[in-house]
């Protein structure tokens, strides 16, 4: 008589309690590596798998970390790619995040034992980097802080019609600031605004005057806008641009990309940004500027609810205080380094169909969207990008001329080698 299958199939606790896959349950949790466990069972008792390989199958099947996220090796060319999590993190701000993953001095002063402020370091390392500013705080995002300070200053706030945008996957500006309980006083024309559009516009129930740059979309031609340096003196309302990417200082490669430094400079009493962008650092939204309208915000009930936790204040602090981070670092590459790169890789792959070729990458994130970063990217059949996508680590890229194109500017030179390595799984 044929024993029964069934007996065939490893029990639950035995592989549980083999050594290995004891380890992974105190790296992953119990939860997670019994559901594979009872997968790999489901396939010895298919017959799809020998039962001495139980629990080598287990391992290899178990996920890296007991996130469901995976890390991604950016080969898009786009530096600040919203869908892969817009900035990677400099090692200073990873290391940061670990550190203070624990109990934390967050809010406590050391010195004395008693409460302190909260991120008091991310502050005046913001401060630090924007002398324009004299206060600051950190909410978890650039729309947070949209929201709050629209609740906070009240009342009608001034826009032009033109700056009323629509960003990513369907989200409108003039919806959330009408959610607010803010009254909109739209002024000037799609394509044109003048001084007088705004000063007009102003009265006794006025409680901002408000600048939003249009980020991922130009207007040309019989266009008029008004800048910051013009319209501040006009004014005797509290003027608030929201630059959008986060650049701290004027940069040399994107001269058009409004910056903190020299917008507060020119006169306005808040700016707004975000900080994952070009600063390059944790999502946060940014608020700088005059220091009594910082507290009013800083007080306002709903602060509270969009405050950011002590990781994400550690990582900003590591951010403006550490090393470039890596978007800078990107931004900075030239085409000669990248050239060098994409030649090095392509000679790690004898017998594979890969050519050098020239590409344009991209700021992404809204930020600088009609400029286009010179750049050289390693094209291979167009066959390889699903693979690709689907491979460990994951690499995107993207498909143009009936190629796959892996953009260099956009990849960390330390993941070269891990790039060659996912190229030669998918085209051996």
């Amino acid at each position: 008589m044929t024993s029964d299958p069934r007996r065939l199939v490893p029990r639950t606790d035995v592989l549980l309690a083999e050594a290995r896959v004891a380890a992974a349950v105190g790296r992953l949790g119990r939860d997670l590596v019994k559901a594979v466990v009872t997968g790999v069972q489901q396939q010895v008792r298919a017959g799809a798998l020998a039962p001495d390989d139980a629990a080598d199958a287990v391992l290899a099947a178990l996920p890296g970390t007991a996130s469901s996220l995976h890390r991604v090796l950016n080969a898009t060319g786009v530096l600040v790619h919203t869908n892969l999590g817009r900035a990677p993190l400099s090692a200073a701000a990873l290391e940061a995040v670990v550190a203070t993953g624990g109990t934390t001095d967050v809010e406590l002063d050391l010195a004395t034992g008693r409460r302190g402020p909260r991120g008091e370091g991310a502050i005046d390392a913001l401060l630090a980097a924007v002398p324009a500013a004299e206060a600051a705080i950190v909410v978890n995002n650039c729309a947070a802080a949209l929201a709050l300070v629209a609740t906070c200053l009240g009342g009608e706030l001034v826009v032009a019609r033109g700056e009323l945008v629509e960003i990513g996957d369907g989200f409108r500006i003039p919806d959330l600031l009408v959610s607010t309980g803010a009254r909109l006083r739209e002024v000037g024309t799609t394509n044109r605004v003048s001084a007088a559009d705004y000063t007009d516009a102003v009265g006794p129930d006025t409680g901002a005057v408000l600048k939003v740059h249009p980020s991922n979309f130009v207007v040309r031609g019989f266009t008029r806008s008004v800048e910051v340096a013009e319209l501040a003196p006009l004014l005797d309302v509290p003027l608030v641009a929201d630059v959008g990417s986060g650049l701290l200082r004027p940069h040399p490669a994107l001269p058009d990309e409004p910056d903190l430094q020299t917008t507060l400079a020119d006169g306005a009493d808040l700016v707004l940004c975000s900080g994952d962008k070009l600063l390059g650092g944790p999502q946060a939204g940014l608020v700088l500027g005059r220091a009594d309208l910082v507290q009013r915000l800083r007080r306002h009930p709903l602060y509270r609810a969009l405050r950011v936790d002590k990781t994400t204040l550690a990582a900003l602090e590591a951010t403006l205080r550490g090393p470039q981070p890596p978007v800078q670092r990107m931004l900075a590459a030239t085409v000669q380094e990248l050239r060098a790169r994409a030649e090095a890789v392509v000679a790690a792959l004898p017998g594979v169909d890969a050519v050098v070729a020239d590409a344009g990458a991209r700021v992404g994130g809204g930020g600088a969207p009609e400029f286009e970063l010179p750049s050289v990217a390693v094209t291979l059949p167009a066959s390889c990008a699903e693979e690709l996508r689907q491979g460990q680590p994951p690499v995107v890229g993207y498909t143009a001329e009936g190629r796959t194109w892996l953009d260099l500017r956009s990849l960390d030179p330390a993941d070269d080698d891990t790039l060659v390595t996912a190229v030669r799984a998918c085209t051996s």
